[in-house]
């Protein structure tokens, strides 16, 4: 369970290579990675969207197939290829007049690190790197890929009432 008053949270950021995705990717035969994706973390993502959260994407991948995948889950603020997360990050909270503690990070490794630092909710995967274990305040009892972006986007939409609450998502 999360340590901290979730219903200050307006936006989500998560990095997708070992958060989103597991951490072993598959290459195809021209070099490129073919992700996993959980579809249980995709629809927490819609949902947290459909709910009036800002969700974005901040990653050092740069395959436009984590575009598509993400803009059609709902996600506007998409940033690929991201050498120095904070520079997006800071563009992303001012683009939405979003402050710090009212942001969730999830990070798993070293790139991520300065952003978990900055981000009022720091959190991570089972399975993240110790450096980043060490700064999170919340690590997921689930690995990257398995389902960590639903554990912790479910606990923010429950606390805030908007879990299950199809009226709020769909407009009934």
């Amino acid at each position: 369970m999360i340590n901290y008053d979730l219903t200050k949270i307006r936006a989500m950021a998560f990095d997708v290579d070992g958060v989103l995705s597991a951490e072993t990717v598959p290459m195809d035969a021209k070099g490129e990675p073919m992700r996993t994706l959980n579809i249980k973390d995709g629809y927490a993502l819609q949902f947290a969207v459909k709910c009036g959260l800002h969700v974005a994407i901040i990653t050092g991948g740069r395959s436009e197939a984590i575009r598509k995948r993400y803009e059609a889950l709902g996600v506007k603020d998409i940033y690929i290829g991201a050498s120095v997360k904070t520079n997006e990050f800071a563009d992303w909270l001012s683009r939405r007049s979003l402050k710090p503690e009212e942001v969730l990070y999830m990070g798993d490794d070293i790139p991520d690190y300065d952003v978990l630092r900055l981000a009022g909710l720091s959190c991570c995967p089972a399975d993240a790197a110790p450096e980043i274990k060490a700064v999170c305040r919340y690590i997921s009892h689930r690995n990257g890929g398995c389902g960590c972006g639903r554990d912790v986007i479910e606990q923010v939409l429950r606390a805030q009432g908007k879990w299950m609450s199809h009226a709020d998502a769909f407009g009934w």
